[in-house]
């Protein structure tokens, strides 16, 4: 009876989630990486130099305007450790940091650290 109960709420779920739109979906997977964490790595250049990468970083958020919900600010922000030696690794001495990039003047690319 027990394994009937759990295939019947699976199978309800799986439902549930194609009903859903894209956007929904979107938000789903990204609730669930953002509760599981990533181990992610952000660039920043100066135009085709790298000058500041940031490891360790779990997600990026984007910031709400306080006039409603769903007005999004032109920013991105999180926590990272900010990786002076650009070595994919924290080292003694390197300090957990806040950042923020624009989205309008800031080049920078997100991704999974590959080490």
């Amino acid at each position: 009876m027990t394994r009937r109960l759990a295939l019947g709420l699976g199978l309800a779920a799986l439902l549930a989630v194609a009903g859903c739109t894209q956007e929904s979906q979107n938000r789903l997977g990204r609730a669930v990486k953002n509760w599981t964490g990533d181990n992610g790595v952000l660039d920043v250049y100066a135009g085709e130099k790298l000058v500041m990468r940031f490891v360790k970083i779990d997600k990026l958020t984007t910031s709400l305007g306080t006039s409603g919900p769903s007005e999004a600010r032109s920013y991105r922000y999180g926590w990272g450790y900010f990786d002076e030696n650009q070595n994919y690794v924290v080292d003694p001495g390197e300090k957990k940091l806040y950042f923020e990039v624009s989205d309008y003047s800031t080049n920078y690319v997100f991704y999974e650290n590959p080490r």
